[in-house]
């Protein structure tokens, strides 16, 4: 299960990535928004947010115009380390060296088409270990200093 949220800037590209997964066969979870009428992405990232660190979502994406302001909230939240791309490379790097499990991306930066590839890139990409895992794990000690 992915979790999905965006605002109001995020919500065209959102319907479109969660019919784009469902016809992959993946199941989302829609944490907000419902229409594109102006809102707080703050409220709608850290929703999708807390189900992907309690454990109820595997994986989330996260969705307003630039991407910048719904993944600063949704990392405050303990447990997530969301990464803004907007190219499928980084998508690749983001899960092989941070083990990131949420992608934040920005609807007035990237197109559909893109975001299709970023998606299927980060949702397919393993995380590699090894060294990388110390660095995880010394990146999330932050959340306790």
């Amino acid at each position: 299960m992915i979790a999905i949220a965006s605002d109001h800037g995020g919500y065209q590209l959102k319907e479109h990535l969660k019919a784009y997964l469902a016809a992959k066969g993946i199941t989302c979870e829609d944490f907000g928004t419902d229409s594109t009428d102006s809102c707080d992405y703050p409220l709608f990232g850290k929703a999708a947010a807390q189900a992907v660190a309690d454990g109820r979502c595997e994986k989330g994406i996260v969705i307003c115009t630039t991407g910048i302001g719904i993944s600063i909230s949704a990392n405050k939240v303990k447990g997530i380390r969301c990464a803004l791309c907007a190219d499928a490379l980084s998508a690749e790097m983001t899960r092989r060296h941070n083990d990131a499990n949420m992608l934040a991306l920005g609807a007035g930066i990237t197109g559909s088409m893109l975001a299709e590839r970023i998606v299927d890139v980060f949702l397919n990409t393993e995380f590699e270990a090894g060294r990388h895992a110390r660095r995880v794990g010394l990146m999330m000690d932050i959340e306790t200093d």
